[in-house]
């Protein structure tokens, strides 16, 4: 597939940001659903003004952390513990935003952050692998300031199965996708904590037929993941999307 041609299968209009981005760099550094929609999604329902100090929590690749510096003219520090920070930072560099965004290897469990420091945080198809225990927003806001903001987007469900899952999902199942979970789920592990207002806690709008569409083209460049497409295709947004949470710390 032509570069002019994934880029015609990659443009929404409901991401106008996004589509200023060559997406062969985007497909090149992929980890999950399509990372710049999502994080624009995030920003439908959360605000960064100018100036911000942004954790972007299990950033992978570093494309939602440049993303984020470059669209809302943001500091960032590009924190994930897989991904070696000095290709990160080879990344950032190319992608010209040395000055405001800064790579961070580290264990979310052991951020080596100063408390209070971030105005918001922010995870893009992270969170759930690492902040569905009961005491980690606890433990992640304290490095935010007081009326800071968390912003996340991951794979969620809408409702979990009374009985058995579908056959689709039973064929895909593991122990990753016991950490999609629904908004609502999300919602009540953070309010029982008293310390966030929750804002938005929902799935975002038309997210499985995005990430069904993101696995198709990328299908056609090799770079799809089969099983995913196959139950997203079964599934047809029954179940499946892509959760969507934002808070305020009180």
């Amino acid at each position: 597939m032509s570069n002019q041609l994934l880029r015609e299968a990659l443009t929404l209009d409901r991401y106008p940001r996004s589509n200023t981005y060559d997406p062969q760099w985007i497909v090149d550094n992929l980890m999950g659903p399509h990372p710049l929609w999502s994080a624009e999604s995030l920003m439908q329902a959360m605000t960064l003004r100018p100036g911000m100090r942004v954790l972007d929590l299990g950033c992978g690749t570093a494309l939602t952390s440049i993303f984020f510096a470059r669209e809302y003219d943001v500091e960032v520090w590009a924190t994930d513990l897989w991904v070696d920070p000095t290709e990160n930072w080879q990344r950032i560099q190319e992608a010209g935003a040395a000055d405001r965004v800064h790579p961070i290897q580290s264990d979310a469990h052991k951020l080596p952050f100063a408390h209070g420091f971030f105005d918001a945080i922010v995870s893009v198809g992270a969170f759930n692998y690492f902040g569905t225990g009961a005491d980690y927003l606890a433990y992640c806001t304290q490095f935010l300031r007081p009326g800071g903001t968390v912003g996340v987007v991951v794979p969620g469900i809408r409702t979990q199965p009374d009985l058995a899952p579908p056959p689709y999902l039973a064929t895909r199942w593991g122990p990753d996708l016991c950490t999609w979970l629904p908004p609502d789920w999300w919602r009540q592990l953070w309010e029982r904590t008293n310390l966030v207002t929750v804002e938005t806690a929902d799935f975002v709008p038309n997210g499985w037929s995005d990430w069904l569409l993101w696995l198709k083209t990328c299908a056609q460049v090799g770079r799809g993941y089969a099983p995913d497409e196959q139950m997203l295709e079964a599934d047809q947004g029954n179940l499946l999307g892509l959760t969507r949470l934002v808070a305020h710390l009180d």
